[in-house]
């Protein structure tokens, strides 16, 4: 891979943490990552491009890495060889927010780190459908946004409770660890609290929640049962929640949440996701074509109607990507809908839309015009 020559890091002058925090502003990179016996690598536009340096020393990265930790997360990462955090870079007056993550890979020091905009951008500046502003207006429930890492959930999210702070008189109440947008209260009063900086944990986050009066929550990411469980607790009580999970499809994310718990636990959980599971956004984030963005998000909405709850308490989930594609009265999509959308506004072209496309056959026949929203479920 070549590297990129338009910015060289100079060892014996400025070589340090900062300056290379910078060029991935400079460069307009989404990501940082540093391995030892590799020069830095960052993403651009969606791919990686090592930046101009020798490779880094293990020693080397220690010293760059290391002054990053506090004492806290410096004890989490000896403990359990990784540990997250953000990071904060001043460059020509603008202050820039990273999400770190250090982790140990072979033996050696590493990481890789997010930036976060500065600026959270609205739903038309990051072309989501018109339904996701519906999505905000619950009074209740749980609103899921899923996808893999550096699909743009976190973003997704972001600029959907910045619609609320611009249109309620509500409080926002956000549990993430760590905190990686910064709100700036319009309508709204926001608190937000990182996991193991103003609280101990999320279960611990939550249960202080309810005595905060909250009318929305963020809780960050459901990676474990107890967050989870946490969260539905919440929608049951009357506040709108939501919250990020790693998988790549709504119907997908089903199967996550359930992977979370014991079989013999399921049956209720299906109860309660039918009962205060409001919609799960599902994306992926693909190279655009157009010279005015990058990257955009293929968007799969799933809606929780009669259908669809009637799918999940039946334990018919092979059933719910068809009722999805079914269910545009009530605006839900699917990603080949969405990337059809894409193609027709010039934002993708149709050979990325054929390699990220999960039923390929179906999209040629959606671009050749062809109704495959027809049918019924049985």
């Amino acid at each position: 891979m070549a590297t990129d020559p338009s910015l060289k890091l100079d060892r014996a002058t400025d070589f340090s943490i900062d300056k290379i925090f910078r060029a991935v502003v400079k460069l307009d990179g989404s990501d940082l990552h540093l391995k030892v016996g590799q020069p830095p690598y960052v993403r651009v536009a969606g791919s990686l491009r090592p930046l101009k340096h020798d490779p880094i020393g293990a020693l080397e990265m220690r010293d760059l890495c290391y002054p990053l930790m506090d004492e806290r997360n410096r004890d989490i990462f000896e403990a359990e060889g990784g540990a997250d955090f953000a990071y904060m870079i001043d460059v020509d007056g603008t202050q820039w927010r990273f999400r770190v993550n250090m982790l140990t890979q072979m033996g050696h020091v590493g990481m890789v780190a997010r930036r976060v905009n500065n600026t959270i951008p609205n739903f038309k500046g990051l072309h989501l459908p018109d339904v996701i502003e519906d999505l905000c207006q619950f009074d209740q429930g749980l609103v899921l946004v899923a996808g893999v890492t550096g699909s743009g959930k976190s973003t997704t999210i972001a600029s959907m409770l910045n619609w609320i702070n611009d249109h309620y008189r509500k409080h926002i109440l956000t549990l993430e660890d760590p905190i990686e947008f910064l709100f700036h209260e319009n309508k709204c009063l926001i608190n937000q609290r990182e996991i193991g900086i103003d609280v101990k944990n999320f279960e611990l986050g939550m249960k202080h929640a309810v005595r905060e009066d909250p009318d929305v929550m963020l809780v960050g990411e459901m990676r474990d049962r107890e967050t989870f469980q946490t969260a539905i607790h919440a929608a049951e009580t009357g506040h709108l929640v939501f919250g990020t999970i790693h998988a790549s499809s709504s119907a997908s994310t089903i199967n996550r949440i359930l992977d979370l718990f014991p079989q013999d636990m399921h049956a209720s959980l299906r109860s309660a996701l039918e009962t205060n599971l409001k919609a799960i956004v599902a994306q992926k984030l693909l190279p655009s074509i157009s010279t005015d963005v990058s990257r955009v998000p293929a968007v799969e909405v799933l809606i929780m109607n009669s259908m669809i709850r009637k799918l999940v308490i039946e334990e018919e989930d092979e059933k719910l990507a068809d009722a999805v594609r079914l269910g545009s009265q009530d605006k839900m999509q699917d990603f080949n809908m969405s990337l059809k959308s894409l193609i027709d506004q010039a934002l993708i072209s149709q050979d990325v839309a054929m390699e990220v496309s999960p039923n390929k056959q179906q999209l040629k026949m959606v671009l050749k015009g062809i109704d495959v929203a027809q049918g019924g479920l049985l």
